[in-house]
């Protein structure tokens, strides 16, 4: 183990320093510091990566649906040993960099040390493995020494879509990523700003996949420039995972105004833009004031973005009430608690307003959006009901939707696949992931439902398990879940 008497020793919980508000919204360069090979920072993470415990019951390793082996690799930077943190990293996790930099380490809640004390800074000391690893040229393209005569097309190339192709290319089989958009990382790639997952960041390992013989094949649309069918007759098997795409919508008076979007079509114009693409025709926050419907990650993404545009003033609303603080009584540890917390878009600007509901949109004479009527509102026998004199007009020139998503797009791909949806509105699927079409398989949001980005990446490596046995009988590949028990801990 580490240090057994660190966490003893050190107390407090450390990471480094974020670049100043004043300095990081002026560009769309990495919020986060990653001071890689710095000696005092290394000792910083030296002494962090010692508090870990090696508990006799890691309930990190429960709470993490990759089963990250915490522990071993927490003990291994302790030691400086950075090839063997950086190996027994990648044996549960195709891609660290990305859950290092966006996954919400439910892994902490969980850190035993975390009953009476600031928990392991588990997320920060696995981006450090990565980055360290990456710096001192420790990650290589796997080697395959046994090609089989399979194919295999993966229709997405978000995070599951590539940590099925990943690992199914390393099973020997030639894989085939198929991308509609003009570069393959879905959401990963357009979706999330870059000041927090740099396109770099996924150049860098989508280089090592390309080296390990993954094909990706991007601008086709499968469903309407290649059919289902084709797929199913050119390839072994086929893996959706199209993610959970289908924004939910906002059916109130004045929706139909100009400025009035939903996340996604304000967000990944935005980083096209940061990347260098010109910005045609998208809607920019530039001297507006921006209302951002929605409170969760993807509305303060919105938020940080539209700091960095020059918004006039902007505002974050959610229906729900502040949440409390410190961990609530009913959410005991080793759960993952819901607590009020401050991300970095937070930090930079903006106002976020709790327990208030929206009612109709205003409209100016040319037909764009000019204000945004709310009230506050109390929850009452599991309904929210509007308080009584509490109504009033937000100003708004630019109301962005980012209340999530309701499932996978139908017709096209699904119709031509056979594709069938369950009461949520993802794809149906056994429990090996299979389908009722014969060889094809569905993993990620399309069949579990938005999530995590860790638990996409889960899905892609079971369901890459499920897919190498369905095509050679048996396989050694790991398969941390199975599609019932992702529905179990939905």
């Amino acid at each position: 183990m580490a240090d057994p008497r660190g966490f003893l020793k050190t107390r407090e919980r450390e990471l480094p320093a974020d670049r100043p508000v004043a300095v990081r919204i002026l560009d769309w360069d990495e919020v986060h510091a990653h001071p890689r090979g710095d000696a005092a920072y290394l000792e910083t993470l030296h002494r962090q990566a010692g508090r870990c415990m090696d508990c006799g019951v890691p309930f990190c390793h429960h709470a993490c649906p990759l089963g990250n082996l915490m522990p071993e690799w927490n003990d291994l930077t302790w030691r400086g040993q950075w090839q063997d943190a950086s190996d027994r990293l990648h044996l549960t996790n195709n891609f660290p960099e990305i859950t290092g930099r966006l996954c919400p380490a439910p892994c902490e809640a969980a850190c035993v040390l975390g009953i009476n004390e600031p928990p392991v800074t588990i997320r920060n000391v696995e981006l450090s493995i990565t980055e360290e690893a990456f710096d001192r040229g420790l990650v290589h393209p796997e080697q395959v020494h046994r090609m089989t005569e399979c194919t295999v097309a993966v229709v997405g190339s978000g995070p599951a879509g590539l940590a099925a192709a990943q690992q199914l290319t390393r099973a020997g089989h030639s894989v085939t990523v198929f991308e509609r958009a003009d570069a393959p990382g879905g959401l990963l790639r357009f979706g999330i700003p870059e000041y927090k997952l740099p396109a770099s960041v996924m150049e860098r390992r989508l280089d090592v996949m390309r080296a390990e013989g993954t094909q990706f094949r991007c601008g086709v649309e499968v469903g309407r420039d290649v059919t289902g069918d084709d797929l199913r007759r050119r390839f072994d098997a086929v893996v959706v995972t199209t993610g959970s795409t289908v924004p939910r919508d906002l059916p109130i008076p004045g929706r139909e105004l100009r400025g009035v979007l939903p996340a996604m079509e304000y967000l990944v114009p935005a980083n096209h833009a940061a990347t260098g693409a010109p910005l045609t025709d998208a809607e920019v926050a530039t001297g507006l004031d921006v209302v951002v419907i929605g409170g969760g990650d993807t509305g303060a993404d919105c938020v940080g973005t539209a700091v960095r545009q020059g918004a006039r003033s902007i505002t974050q609303l959610e229906i729900l009430a502040e949440p409390p603080h410190a961990r609530p009584a009913e959410q005991p540890w080793p759960t993952y608690p819901t607590v009020f917390r401050v991300s970095t878009s937070h930090e930079e600007g903006g106002e976020r307003v709790f327990a208030v509901s929206s009612l109709r949109l205003d409209g100016d004479d040319d037909g764009r959006v000019s204000g945004l009527h709310v009230v506050d509102v109390e929850r009452v026998d599991g309904r929210f009901e509007p308080v009584a004199g509490t109504e009033r007009v937000l100003p708004a020139q630019l109301v962005v939707l980012a209340l999530g998503f309701v499932g996978p797009e139908r017709g096209g791909l699904a119709e031509q696949l056979g594709l069938t949806t369950d009461a949520r509105g993802a794809f149906e699927r056994a429990d090996d992931f299979s389908t009722a079409t014969p060889g094809v398989f569905v993993a990620g949001d399309c069949g579990r439902g938005q999530s995590l980005v860790v638990w996409a990446i889960a899905e892609g490596r079971a369901a890459a398990a499920a897919v190498d046995h369905h095509l050679t009988g048996r396989s050694e590949l790991p398969a941390p879940i199975r599609a019932s028990t992702v529905a179990m801990r939905a």
